[in-house]
């Protein structure tokens, strides 16, 4: 953030993510850069907190715990479900993923076993529990507008 009058910046970072081996897990290279608002509730902390006293043109690595990226793996968030709840669905198979409208929010939910007649879901983020492993560019960086403050992310 800036000292001068506290208004967050607009952060434009290309980035690298690989697992703990080195593998590639994710990349901006050869697309649109990572564009936010600093304190947007859309972007980890972990690269939050690695850009906040950063300038355009810094290039870091970084390593993220779950903590201060998609928290820890829970449980509570894998479940079993009747497979009549995916009627319709030919071929139900592990790995295919579905949002769910229960309760007040839209979940992602990715099908973890087949058990006959029972599906067992988890909607835990795909890399929670994982501690991460990020190349950062800082390309640009700006104040945050007034609209973009209020609906927490960049307008172009």
């Amino acid at each position: 953030m800036q000292e001068s009058d506290n208004k967050p910046d607009v952060f434009t970072v290309h980035y690298v993510l690989k697992n703990k081996a080195g593998e590639l897990v994710d990349t901006s290279e050869g697309s649109e850069p990572l564009h936010f608002v600093y304190g947007s509730p859309e972007i980890i902390k972990g690269i939050q907190e690695a850009v906040k006293d950063r300038n355009v043109g810094d290039c870091l690595e970084v390593t993220i715990p779950p903590a201060m990226a998609y928290g820890e793996h829970r449980e509570d968030l894998v479940r079993k479900v009747p497979r009549s709840l995916f009627e319709g669905v030919e071929n139900l198979q592990v790995g295919m993923k579905f949002q769910t409208n229960t309760g007040d929010e839209a979940q992602i939910v990715q099908v973890v076993g087949i058990d006959g007649n029972l599906v067992r879901v988890d909607a835990n983020h795909p890399l929670a529990g994982f501690t991460l492993y990020f190349d950062l560019e800082i390309v640009g960086r700006r104040e945050a507008t007034e609209d973009e403050i209020a609906q927490g992310r960049p307008l172009f």
